[in-house]
């Protein structure tokens, strides 16, 4: 049988989202929990490839409350130590994650919501701060002939080195950040490359990075300067950078279709290729909201800031813009997690 659990606030996500609203949680004396389907910490970087770096310093990649130690070496920090910096921060602020839980559902019931998980524990509460964020839904466009192609696909969701790749043909497909990073990462390994994407590559200014990002979502929320995505899709890290510079790393036309060998474009041309790496970005993982019957619009409810507009109960944190400008960056959510926070405590019954 089932037992039930009570909190003030629940969070789901026990990534840098869900972190940067337990440290704000426990600011506010709330009684809450975190609960993480991943058996332990670190979000979704513990799943990217080995040689991926952060856009920016560490000092423009921390959590609220606590600075991410440099590293050794680099000036643009790894995965690996992003996850050890949240692990520590989890810890220092005796965060309570419940690991390895599953989510399956939100309904709402007599006293509040009710949180069904695929553990033996059922749980009510007030409040809810969905931080979920995409990494389980990964997105692939439905491309003519895909199910064709006898090669290997994988998504950037599988992608863990180019050491699988090597002395093969890869098509790497995307434009944005993950498909140039991983490009340049397979030069030199694979036997040939061709990087595709539906428009021109835009590359950010080189002397832009996370810095020059975080302040440029500042002002936007201030209500001046220009949005990022005037400016280009791709930031000019220092290998993506030397690709580009070295004349290796230049973005074909996307294909049209794909035959069993590879990809084909109208004109008749043709790239026998051994994979196909999608790196076609994510959706919004909301499927734990699913049983609440909440309105969406292209895999998203709607919100005034983070709070659904359907039910104010339920925030959702980190998600990207929809959900706060820079909400989805290591220093970025800290803003949108102190706001929803405030308003969930403003619901709040007093204790």
């Amino acid at each position: 049988m089932s037992t039930v659990r009570r909190v003030q606030v629940l969070v789901v996500g026990g990534g840098q989202a869900g972190l940067a609203a337990g440290y704000y949680l426990r600011r506010a004396g709330l009684d809450f929990a975190i609960l993480d389907a991943s058996p332990g910490p670190g979000g979704a970087w513990q799943h990217y490839w080995d040689t991926l770096r952060l856009f920016s310093p560490p000092a423009y990649s921390s959590l609220p409350g606590r600075p991410m130690p440099g590293q050794t070496g680099s000036e643009y920090p790894d995965a690996a130590h992003v996850v050890r910096y949240l692990a520590e921060y989890e810890k220092r602020y005796e965060l309570p994650v419940h690991r390895s839980i599953w989510v399956e559902g939100v309904e709402r019931g007599p006293a509040g919501l009710v949180v069904h998980t695929d553990a033996d524990a059922t749980w009510q509460t007030q409040s809810l701060i969905l931080a979920t964020g995409s990494w389980q839904r990964p997105f692939v466009p439905a491309v003519p002939g895909r199910h064709d192609y006898t090669g290997r696909q994988l998504h950037t969701y599988g992608y863990r080195g180019a050491a699988a790749f090597t002395g093969q043909r890869v098509v790497v497909v995307g434009g944005g950040n993950s498909g140039a990073q991983i490009a340049a990462d397979l030069i030199g390994e694979a036997a040939a490359v061709r990087w595709v994407t539906r428009r021109p590559a835009r590359f950010l200014p080189d002397e832009i990075d996370g810095r020059a990002l975080f302040d440029l979502a500042t002002r936007r929320v201030q209500g001046d300067g220009p949005r990022i995505g005037d400016l280009g899709d791709i930031v000019a890290v220092p290998p993506v950078r030397d690709a580009r510079d070295a004349g290796l790393l230049a973005a074909h036309p996307m294909f049209d279709r794909l035959t069993s060998h590879g990809p084909a474009w109208a004109d008749g041309t043709a790239w026998p290729c051994d994979a196909v790496i999608w790196c076609t970005g994510f959706r919004p993982d909301l499927a734990a909201l699913r049983p609440l019957g909440l309105a969406q619009t292209r895999g998203r409810v709607p919100t005034d800031g983070t709070r659904s507009t359907q039910d104010p109960r339920i925030h959702l944190l980190g998600y990207g813009d929809w959900t706060g400008p820079a909400s989805a960056t290591l220093i970025g959510v800290g803003r949108t997690a102190r706001q929803a926070v405030a308003e969930t405590a403003d619901l709040l019954p007093p204790a």
